[in-house]
C-alpha cells in the first residue's frame, strides 16, 4: 500500500469548479484541510467558472429548453473548464455534487482518499446542462436528500472528508480510524477530565486501566448505539 508522506508518492491534487469561489474560502484554508496542504499532502485549486466563458458579460447560465422555471448552467464554460485542466494532468474522476447522486458516506471517502487527482464540479440554479452529466461526469454525489443553493457546501464537505484521511493530516492517525462509520458502527461514548461534575460519573470501566475491558465495552456501547441510533448501518 502507498501512502502520500512517502518519498515519490505525488501529492493529492483537488480542483473544485464553482460560480461562488468565495462561499470555500473558508472551509478550505483552515483547521485540518489548511494543515494538509501545508505539508504538501494535498493542494486544493478553485477554479470561478465565470473565467471560461465567452459571454461578454461573464454569464454562464441560460433559461432551459421547453420553458421549465429557472436557470441552467451551459455545457460550453464547463467543458472549456474541464478541457483546461485535464489538458495539464489526469484526472481519477469528474464528480458532479447533485442531490439525485449516490449518497457520500465514509467507506466512499475512503475510497476516494486514495486517488490522486480528481475534479469537483458545483451544481448551482436550477441545474447544469445534462450532456454534462452524460458526456463529461465520471462520479454524481449527493450528501443528502435535500436541496440547498448550491454544490459549494457539498463540495467542503467532501474535501474534508477525503483530506483528514490523508496520513499526516492528523497528528493521531488511530482516531480516524475509529470515527463512526469506518466499521459500520457508530462512535462508542467518550469522555474526559473530572471524571466527576456535579454528580455526573465517568464509566468506572474507563478509569479502570484494563485495556481489553475497556475495548470490549466500548464494543458493546457502540454495537448498542447504532442498534439504537443507525440500525441500518447493521443491515450493510
Amino acid at each position: 500500500m502507498h501512502f502520500r508522506n512517502t518519498p515519490g508518492y505525488k501529492t493529492m491534487r483537488i480542483d473544485i469548479i464553482t460560480v461562488l469561489p468565495e462561499m470555500l474560502e473558508s472551509p478550505l484554508n483552515c483547521s485540518i484541510v489548511q494543515r494538509a496542504k501545508n505539508k504538501g499532502l494535498c493542494e486544493i485549486e478553485v477554479h470561478n467558472l465565470r473565467d471560461y466563458t465567452t459571454n461578454r458579460y461573464r454569464k454562464v447560465d441560460d433559461y432551459p429548453f421547453g420553458g421549465d422555471a429557472g436557470m441552467v448552467i451551459q455545457i460550453e464554460p464547463v467543458d472549456r473548464c474541464i478541457s483546461a485542466l485535464k489538458a495539464q494532468r489526469n484526472y481519477d474522476e469528474v464528480i458532479f455534487t447533485a442531490p439525485d447522486g449516490e449518497v457520500f458516506n465514509q467507506k466512499m471517502a475512503n475510497s476516494m482518499s486514495m486517488l490522486d487527482n480528481i475534479i469537483i464540479l458545483c451544481g448551482h440554479y436550477k441545474g447544469i446542462d445534462y450532456r454534462i452529466r452524460e458526456h463529461l461526469i465520471t462520479k454524481e454525489i449527493s450528501i443528502g436528500d435535500y436541496v440547498l443553493t448550491g454544490g459549494e457546501m457539498p463540495a467542503a464537505i467532501i474535501t474534508d472528508a477525503i483530506v483528514r484521511l490523508l496520513p499526516g493530516a492528523i497528528g493521531d492517525e488511530q482516531s480516524a480510524l475509529t470515527d463512526s462509520f469506518q466499521d459500520n458502527l457508530l462512535e462508542p461514548p467518550i469522555y474526559t477530565r473530572p471524571a466527576e461534575y456535579k454528580g455526573w460519573r465517568v464509566p468506572d470501566i474507563l478509569l479502570s486501566g484494563h485495556e481489553a475491558k475497556i475495548n470490549a465495552w466500548r464494543h458493546e456501547q457502540a454495537l448498542e448505539r447504532t442498534r439504537r441510533l443507525r440500525p441500518d448501518l447493521l443491515s450493510d
